[in-house]
């Protein structure tokens, strides 16, 4: 299905960039799960852009759900949210219609939809439509914790300055809850937003490296082969624009590492069976393990950038050289912590329900 992700639980999203709105349908929900507007306001803003370090289009993301909760509570019944674009400004793009802007999906859309896709400001192929995956997530992230399940990202590496790894996720979490800028040290929050305000005053961008955790997840989640945990979170999360590479565990030491080195040696604890290390990040055989869930996902720089670059117009082959105006990041990385936190829930979620049952997010306290 090719805007839909999900076998039990699904998701929709539509929209574009500079269309009227954008927004997401969730199907297969279970009933009775509370639904806070605060809490999806809430995690809207922290994707919503940070003074010079982001964008200068700001977007109130007045949404609405127009249908599937009532009385507070979802019905069971699809669940529409609705985000309109408050904050557009198409006229930056008429001036390079036709020039396929680097790193960007302008010519690639080109060849898929024969010059028939709405261009502005990437149209479907927008970040822009990140802020309906929140949105779901503002439903999905607090029902997984009313079940024990707690999820965590925040930036690992930016723009070359390191913040710490996870090491007590459960305090980490609620450090991340608090914190303004999604870090762990409070000295790196300072030092990587000036690099990345430093990027965007010399018109260009940074990447970097973001770090997830999971904690919760019951032992015998995925399925082998096809349906790996792994590879459906994957799948999800090279959705996110500009994710271009992910890892699990500690995959990136692995290839140096030998057997005995990189094997987590099992033990009991407490009449439960856990891992000493968590080197694979808490999946064996493609099913969890009970340990925490831990990836990382490596972001490229956002590619509009105000220094020319060569490109071509694919409407008569000419070459030409592009100086990218308008309004852009200078790293996506700050805004799409919030994002990853919403995918890896949706896959959670999807992946309990088929496990578990229709109800298992059902709160039954009515």
């Amino acid at each position: 299905m090719r805007n839909t992700f999900g076998q039990n639980l699904t998701l929709t999203l539509f929209g574009e960039s500079h269309g009227p709105a954008v927004g997401a349908v969730l199907d297969g929900l279970s009933p009775g799960i509370p639904v806070s507007e605060e809490e999806i306001a809430s995690r809207l803003a922290r994707r919503r852009p940070d003074g010079a370090a982001g964008t200068a289009r700001r977007e109130a993301d007045r949404f609405q759900i127009v249908s599937g909760v009532f009385s507070g509570r979802t019905t069971g019944t699809p669940l529409c949210i609705l985000i309109p674009n408050e904050d557009v400004s198409s006229s930056d793009y008429e001036s390079w219609r036709g020039l396929a802007r680097p790193g960007h999906a302008d010519y690639s859309a080109f060849c898929k939809y024969h010059g028939f896709e709405d261009y502005r400001g990437g149209g479907h192929f927008s970040g822009r439509l990140t802020a309906a995956l929140v949105a779901a997530g503002g439903i999905l992230i607090p029902a997984l914790s009313a079940r024990g399940i707690r999820i965590g990202s925040h930036i690992l590496r930016c723009a070359g300055i390191q913040d710490r790894s996870f090491s007590d996720p459960g305090a980490d979490f609620d450090a991340l809850e608090e914190a303004p800028f999604p870090v762990l040290d409070p000295s790196a929050a300072e030092r990587i937003r000036a690099a990345v305000e430093a990027a965007g005053a010399a018109g260009d961008s940074v990447g970097g490296v973001s770090e997830t955790a999971v904690t919760g997840v019951p032992a015998g989640i995925g399925e082998p082969w096809f349906d790996t945990l792994e590879g459906v979170l994957a799948h999800a999360l090279f959705s996110i624009p500009a994710v271009k590479s992910v890892s699990f565990g500690d995959a990136s030491s692995m290839t140096d590492a030998k057997g005995s080195e990189w094997n987590d040696l099992f033990r009991a604890e407490e009449g439960s069976v856990v891992t000493e290390t968590n080197h694979n990040g808490g999946i064996n055989g493609g099913i969890s393990n009970g340990m925490p869930l831990r990836f990382s996902c490596i972001v490229k720089p956002t590619p509009s950038v105000a220094i020319p670059q060569k490109t071509v117009d694919f409407r008569d082959g000419s070459e030409a050289v592009l100086q990218i105006r308008g309004r852009h990041d200078p790293s996506v990385l700050p805004r799409a912590i919030p994002v990853l936190n919403s995918v890896t829930a949706l896959v959670l979620a999807d992946f309990l329900i088929g496990r578990f049952g229709t109800d298992y997010l059902r709160f039954d306290s009515i």
